[in-house]
């Protein structure tokens, strides 16, 4: 449901203003929203598993999945339900309020869709929220989620529109506000960010950001994800994304989408501890916990707990 105090008319422009701040006077700015709407001291804890790993036959060229791609990735069945039960008992237990499942599928077909329906009826019956990301999805796809009990569904954009063609060829960025479309439409909710390190400029980081923010609704957690560059994908030796400049849009997502869940998610292993702290006072509040997400390194639970300690920072 839209929330009535909610900004959809972003323009560019505001945004290159904002984001062209002193850094010290966007973070301040973005702390200020972030404390008006959120708990500044509480972060939302999201565990990420692959429940169908490899053989994806889509060319995002980050991907470690895509079959078009020498990247060391063996390709592996669904899994089975007791086994998907069993690493969510093991989420829920580190502190994770969020499962989410993701599988290597360019769009889910109807042949698997029984599957994920249980996976999605067995995580809500441990108490936890539940997320599937799988691909592309049809209307009546996204109504059979819900009545599962879906809480959110996961599909990032990744980039502006006008940069996609040179991250993906295999799908359109119209096929991915589609599914967003369709998602919304059965009232599962959004979660939708995009990737920095894909060779982007500036300009297609905050055209991104100006494509969620203006969504009729905006997504309920939006992930910002920092490159992981994975050998034998074409953009493995791509630039480091500099650490100031991914604060700036931490900040930037909590200041033109101020009620979502801004998440630091793949990358994080990346970032040192003072990184990230900036990265919550900009007004990130949800991580994705455990070793890995899906197929890359994440940081360790056991550096997590440290950090969080060190900040004061509690699970929501």
């Amino acid at each position: 449901m839209k929330n009535l105090d909610q900004k959809n008319n972003w323009t560019l422009e505001e945004l290159k203003t904002k984001y062209n701040l002193p850094f010290n006077d966007l973070l301040w700015e973005a702390h200020q929203i972030h404390r008006k709407y959120h708990d500044p001291n509480k972060v939302q804890i999201s565990t990420l598993m692959s429940v169908k790993t490899g053989g994806c036959p889509e060319d995002c060229k980050y991907c470690s999945q895509s079959i078009r791609y020498d990247t060391g990735i063996e390709l592996e069945k669904t899994l089975s339900l007791e086994e998907v039960l069993k690493q969510a008992r093991e989420a829920k237990k580190n502190g994770a309020s969020r499962f989410c499942m993701g599988a290597a599928w360019r769009n889910l077909n109807n042949s698997n869709l029984g599957k994920i329906v249980d996976m999605v009826k067995g995580v809500k019956e441990l108490g936890l929220e539940s997320c599937v990301t799988l691909g592309m999805l049809t209307s009546d796809q996204a109504q059979t989620l819900k009545d599962a009990g879906l809480d959110y569904y996961n599909h990032n954009l990744d980039t502006s529109e006008e940069y996609y063609s040179k991250v993906v060829t295999t799908r359109t960025y119209q096929d991915r506000l589609d599914t967003i479309k369709n998602v919304r439409n059965a009232n599962i909710k959004v979660c939708c960010g995009g990737i920095l390190g894909l060779g982007e400029n500036h300009d297609d980081r905050l055209k991104l950001l100006n494509v969620l923010a203006n969504l009729d609704v905006q997504p309920e957690s939006v992930p910002i994800n920092k490159l992981v560059r994975v050998k034998g994908t074409p953009f493995s030796e791509n630039q480091n994304v500099d650490d100031f400049d991914f604060i700036r849009i931490i900040a930037l997502a909590r200041i033109v989408m101020p009620f979502s869940m801004v998440r630091l998610s793949a990358g994080r292993d990346s970032m040192n501890d003072q990184t990230q702290a900036l990265c919550f006072f900009a007004g990130a509040n949800s991580i994705f916990y455990g070793e890995e997400l899906l197929t890359t390194k994440n940081s360790s639970i056991q550096h997590d707990q440290e950090l969080m300690r060190k900040l004061k920072i509690g699970a929501i």
